[in-house]
């Protein structure tokens, strides 16, 4: 068997570590990656956002937040109750159609916004961009195979901060190398407590990865 598609039996692996697989899997669900990634920038980075007051800084996470976990999150309980998909968790790649077309909307939007908004930095724009290309490129992907969402969304984190660290704005030793080592354990965790095979979580990270450097293209810096 090609060791691309080879399955990972969760039964050869202790409580603890699909316990942790699970936990890591939670904490860094793809819906809260656009939030991590506006904090890293209003937060940690030095001058994207230096001229933003405290009151500002608050508000802005919590706008994209409301559309890019608030909304999908809502959509995705609704789909269940209406019993439109079989699972919250959208085990199977016909659930999660209509969830990739509605957050290519909210995406879209929430994109729109900020770009709308001269007062945010480009970098921000370009993110929200590729997060939406990537939803779009994923439900194309989910015709012939279940890409990881968790995989799509640790190969935005990555494009995004390579885009950083090659504006030479920022040193970006530290924090490229914990994402890579948080997205080592992210893939880890999904081959372990989920049925994926390795070729959806390649595909899944080349999405997130290409799909930033074409946002970041097109918007410039």
């Amino acid at each position: 068997m090609n060791i691309m598609e080879k399955k990972i039996d969760i039964k050869a692996h202790s409580g603890a570590a699909r316990f942790f697989a699970h936990f890591i899997s939670c904490v860094f669900h793809p819906l809260f990656i656009p939030l991590y990634v506006s904090l890293f920038l209003i937060f940690v980075h030095p001058s994207y956002f230096a001229g933003y007051d405290d009151y500002n800084k608050l508000w802005l996470p919590l706008r994209i937040a409301y559309n890019t976990i608030f909304f999908p999150a809502f959509t995705v309980f609704l789909l269940y109750r209406l019993k439109f998909i079989s699972s919250v968790l959208l085990k199977s790649q016909k659930d999660r159609i209509i969830p990739y077309i509605a957050c290519g909307i909210y995406y879209f939007w929430i994109y729109l916004v900020m770009r709308n908004n001269e007062g945010i930095p480009k970098i921000l724009t370009a993110f929200l961009l590729g997060v939406f290309i990537a939803s779009s490129a994923a439900l194309i992907a989910n015709i012939y195979l279940k890409v990881s969402m968790h995989a799509i969304g640790m190969g935005g984190l990555l494009g995004i901060f390579y885009c950083i660290m090659n504006s030479n704005t920022m040193l970006m030793t530290w924090p490229m190398a914990v994402a890579i080592l948080i997205t080592g354990m992210v893939c880890t965790a999904r081959l372990i407590v989920s049925d994926h095979q390795p070729k959806e979580i390649v595909t899944g990270l080349l999405i997130g990865l290409f799909t930033q450097a074409a946002a970041l293209f097109v918007v410039g810096q």
